[in-house]
């Protein structure tokens, strides 16, 4: 994959966020749910009204995918996978951690990712066997080797979780709470994933794995982190759930978690 094309890539999406960013306010206040959910709905439809053409014709062979919930198996060939508005949630709500998420999927593997926050202005990018940067500066993820020390999170990824699930994430933070020195809990779960690239935390794992997580997971392997299911098995696009992590508490963390999510390590 090219660095012409994350140069291009990396552009749309800052345009995009200038786009959002106009639309955002740190006095954000919506009276109700129906508010909430047309604000949140209209800051997508913004972002990808930017993005779309964008994309479309920087890479014209690629199908479009905005569908930021989405999970399950995408067919062959090339994806741009959209998360317009990465934690529009808080953006709604006046808070600054909220993102535009970029990946570019060949068959089922990511192989461009952008990442941008625009109230920090930070630009993560990568390209699948080029590395990882912040704002141009290469990214390693930590260098910890016991979860004693260790900074993890997780985040509901999509909203209307079925009892049984809700149940498991509830599991999976009392295990790692007891394992691990903090976790954190919260959206959105690109920014997790970029802050492990970034070796700022030292995991993230995930029950509810969606597609547009891919540019997240691209960090995170171009810094140097692991990213399997939690069986320990190969990540997939398609998977139910994932961790990603710095190699030191990969094992340790999939040995805290085993068995939440249905799968064991081997």
């Amino acid at each position: 994959m090219s660095q012409d094309l994350l140069t291009a890539t990396t552009a749309a999406v800052r345009d995009a966020g200038a786009r959002m960013l106009a639309r955002y306010s740190p006095g954000s206040r919506r009276p109700g749910l129906p508010e909430v959910l047309e604000s949140l709905h209209a800051n997508d439809a913004a972002v990808a009204e930017v993005l779309r053409p964008a994309l479309t014709g920087i890479r014209p062979q690629a199908r479009w995918l905005d569908d930021e919930h989405g999970s399950g198996p995408l067919p062959a060939g090339e994806w741009w996978l959209i998360d317009p508005v990465g934690g529009n949630v808080n953006a709604v709500h006046g808070m600054p951690d909220w993102n535009i998420g970029v990946s570019l999927v060949r068959d089922g593997r990511p192989v461009l990712g952008v990442v941008y926050f625009p109230v920090p202005d930070e630009m993560f990018t990568a390209r699948e066997g080029g590395g990882a940067f912040l704002n141009g500066e290469p990214l390693r993820v930590s260098a910890k080797t016991s979860l004693a020390g260790a900074l993890t999170g997780t985040g509901q990824a999509q909203p209307g979780h079925d009892a049984g699930l809700l149940e498991r994430m509830g599991t999976s933070f009392t295990a790692m709470a007891k394992a691990a020195l903090h976790v954190r809990i919260s959206v959105p779960v690109t920014q997790q994933l970029a802050q492990v690239a970034a070796g700022r935390l030292d995991l993230h794992w995930q029950l509810d794995n969606v597609r547009s997580h891919a540019a997240g997971v691209l960090l995170v392997q171009e810094a140097g982190g692991v990213v399997t299911g939690l069986g320990g098995e190969p990540w997939d696009i398609a998977g139910r759930s994932y961790l990603a992590a710095a190699p030191g508490v990969h094992a340790e963390a999939l040995k805290v978690l085993a068995g939440i999510s249905g799968s064991r390590p081997d």
